[in-house]
């Protein structure tokens, strides 16, 4: 069963630059594994303050892998809001 994690975060005013940059480790270092199918964060083209989020994984294990041994770099302190789901799909 694959676990696609989609959604947006709204940031801080001014900060979209800085945190996809902030981003790209865990976006390079996410798609060097052979359980992540897709991982991007993607500045929305309407809103200034909105990054949109997509990721595919194979399993819900490497997934939780993952987030437990990613990169932090405080990225979140740049999130207002977010609205990101997780959903179990069969591929």
């Amino acid at each position: 069963m694959a676990i696609i994690v989609a959604g947006k975060l709204k940031l801080k005013r001014g900060t979209r630059e800085e945190f996809i940059k902030k981003s790209l480790e865990a976006v390079s270092k996410a798609r060097m594994l052979d359980a992540c199918e897709d991982f991007s964060v993607s500045p929305d083209p309407l809103d200034e303050n909105r990054v949109n989020i997509f990721e595919k994984w194979i399993a819900r294990g490497p997934l939780d892998e993952f987030r437990n041994s990613g990169p932090d770099n405080d990225s979140f302190s740049l999130v207002e809001d977010f609205d990101v789901k997780e959903y179990e799909i069969n591929s």
